[in-house]
């Protein structure tokens, strides 16, 4: 009875049938997506205002249209109707371009994100879905690291620092936090057998991944928070430091083409969640057994892929309203020295698990009870184990002056390797062109006496 839990076979699950699509159907569903995205980045933007007006005992929007609907679509109406600006230092085809590359590579991930099974669209049998491949993962990992290259060039086009300082940034991001769910997605690959994303799904129909495979689901929730950008991550859009990262010398559209980018990136890694973790497009449990499973054919699957999503999305607005921004490098020390290595250890213990069940004659029940023993054991440990005793602080007496008034001592803020602010009764050393004025004025009070007397 475990079995079907842990090892999916693929024959089982076979990928979706495009044979009877034709191309005005490709049509439809493209245009069906794009307007989806649409429709969905303008209600996200009036839902993210009213959950942290409500978590924050605000209104929110509540002017425009009833409950503020149309708040959204005022904003968008004042980006199209807003001064569109040009650097004059810019690179013009590449400062035009970064926003239509970040824009596009947003909208390509749709493309292979299944959202039911096979309908009738005007008497053509054809899943929800538009296109689907035995690397459809792996189609979606190359878009999502093509994407950053709009953030990375519209800052290096802007010819301005604050921008450069964004991208950077970003780049460096991307970087750590996509090895992280990379190395969480792998290992949904060898339980299901498959990374088509149809074939993910439908392995998905005893038991979500998300609960088989929870410490790779939590890794996945942490590193696409900080694949998009959002708080506590928004480290390339800091405004206490870089004002707005690398968008900050666009206006109007270019500015709009940057921000649609960055809400559709946030139901692109929402959509892959629901798909890879959370069962995809079949109901949840109870509902599934209704009538034979009439809630997984037909229509009815998109009402559950949707709620899905809208379910991730709630979490990341959540978390906006929930947690502070992190330092650079306690966002850096998060991606390389815990999530990584935390997906590397779990990506082995489910391959090694794999293999058994594979090639060799063990009972899953006995292994489970075993692994669970042993992670047991590792628990007790780490409670019982006696923390290593930190050495006594000497105390040094403060510097005094002549009068016995204690003088404060020099403070160096980068003693514990990051910059900090002096407390109270520290003191910043000079500036190296303070000390060079202070020594240039030192040296003419004394060559003045020197003169004088020369002259006398």
């Amino acid at each position: 009875m475990f079995a079907p839990m842990v090892v999916s076979d693929p024959t089982a699950a076979p990928a979706a049938d495009f044979s009877n699509d034709t191309w005005w159907i490709w049509v439809i569903k493209a245009l069906a997506i794009v307007v989806m995205l649409l429709v969905f980045v303008l209600v996200a933007i009036w839902a993210e205002r009213k959950v942290l007006a409500r978590m924050q005992t605000r209104p929110g929007p509540n002017v425009h249209g009833p409950m503020g609907l149309l708040q959204s679509t005022a904003d968008a109406m004042k980006l199209l109707l807003k001064e569109d600006i040009n650097l004059k230092g810019a690179d013009r085809f590449v400062y035009l371009l970064a926003p239509f590359i970040a824009a596009l590579c947003a909208f390509l991930i749709y493309a292979v994100i299944p959202f039911g099974p096979e309908v009738s669209i005007f008497g053509v049998e054809t899943p929800l879905q538009l296109a689907d491949s035995s690397v459809s993962v792996l189609y979606i990992l190359g878009i999502t690291a093509l994407g950053v290259y709009g953030i990375v060039l519209g800052g290096w086009s802007s010819n301005s620092t604050f921008p450069l300082l964004g991208a950077v940034r970003s780049s460096a991001q991307v970087i750590s936090y996509e090895l992280a769910m990379a190395l969480a997605l792998v290992s949904v690959f060898l339980v299901s057998g498959s990374a088509s994303t149809s074939q993910i799904v439908a392995s998905q129909d005893r038991l979500w991944w998300g609960i088989v495979l929870l410490p790779a689901f939590l890794i996945y929730l942490v590193s696409m928070v900080g694949e998009v950008n959002r708080l506590p991550f928004d480290l390339p859009e800091a405004e206490g430091e870089l004002v707005a990262g690398h968008m900050v010398e666009y206006s109007s559209m270019k500015f709009a083409w940057f921000f649609l980018a960055e809400y559709i990136n946030m139901f692109n890694v929402s959509a892959i969640a629901a798909t890879l973790f959370l069962g995809g497009w079949r109901a949840p449990w109870g509902i599934e057994l209704i009538n034979d499973g009439m809630f997984n054919e037909g229509w009815w699957p998109i009402l559950w892929m949707v709620a899905k999503i809208w379910l991730v999305m709630f979490f990341m607005f959540w978390l906006r309203g929930t947690l502070l921004r992190f330092r650079y490098d306690q966002f850096m020390n998060l991606g390389w020295k815990i999530l990584i290595p935390a997906a590397l250890v779990w990506l082995v213990a489910v391959a090694v698990v794999q293999g058994l069940l594979q090639f060799s004659d063990v009972d899953l029940r006995t292994m489970l009870f075993v692994l669970a023993g042993f992670f047991v054991v590792v628990l007790v440990l780490t409670l019982v184990w006696p923390e290593k005793k930190k050495e006594p602080e000497t105390e040094t007496s403060a510097p005094t002056g002549t009068d016995g008034v204690v003088v404060d001592s020099e403070f160096d803020a980068f003693a514990g390797g990051f910059p900090v602010p002096p407390m109270p009764g520290q003191q910043l050393p000079p500036s190296p062109r303070r000390r060079l004025q202070q020594a240039g004025t030192a040296t003419q009070t004394k060559s003045a006496p020197a003169q004088e007397a020369t002259d006398e």
